[in-house]
């Protein structure tokens, strides 16, 4: 069993999130579901409470009412290997959402993520000033990150 699972609390659209994310990931399922059963606990027989796995990481997502929103100062961090896998999961994702910069985005259910190629770490790493800093320049200027044009940033400096 996962140590720290990650919670997330929507007012009453976790299974809609659900479903959206466990069809963006291979890796991905539901684990189980919960529904209110008491007459006054909310819409009886509706979704209280999903359990779900995202490449291999545990989640829990409940309905838990307007009392909360999700904000930017946390948000889910995807590795991506290729450019195909940055734009099919950024895609989806961003739909109905709200891009930010520098590989973030809103989803429309407010949950913030970072779609991130893993080679930017490689690219901002090492003693070269100038290649970092014009890598970091070419990012601050995308939405959707672009592995073509950090790698040119990249070798151009």
């Amino acid at each position: 069993m996962q140590k720290i699972v990650t919670h997330l609390w929507f007012d009453d659209k976790a299974q809609e999130a659900v479903d959206l994310y466990v069809s963006i990931f291979e890796d991905a399922k539901i684990l189980s579901t919960q529904h209110f059963d008491a007459p006054g606990e909310g819409n009886e027989g509706s979704v209280l409470a999903i359990d779900f796995q995202l490449a291999g990481q545990h989640f829990h997502a409940i309905n838990g009412g307007p009392y909360f929103q999700f904000t930017p100062a946390i948000s889910l961090y995807i590795n991506c290997e290729t450019q195909e896998e940055v734009d099919k999961i950024w895609n989806k994702l961003v739909a109905e959402g709200e891009p930010v910069e520098c590989g973030w985005l809103t989803d429309k259910y407010g949950i913030s993520w970072q779609v991130v190629p893993t080679i930017l770490e490689q690219l901002l790493a090492g003693d070269n000033l100038a290649k970092r800093t014009a890598v970091s320049k070419a990012m601050f200027k995308m939405k959707k990150l672009n592995i073509k044009e950090l790698q040119a940033a990249y070798d151009e400096a």
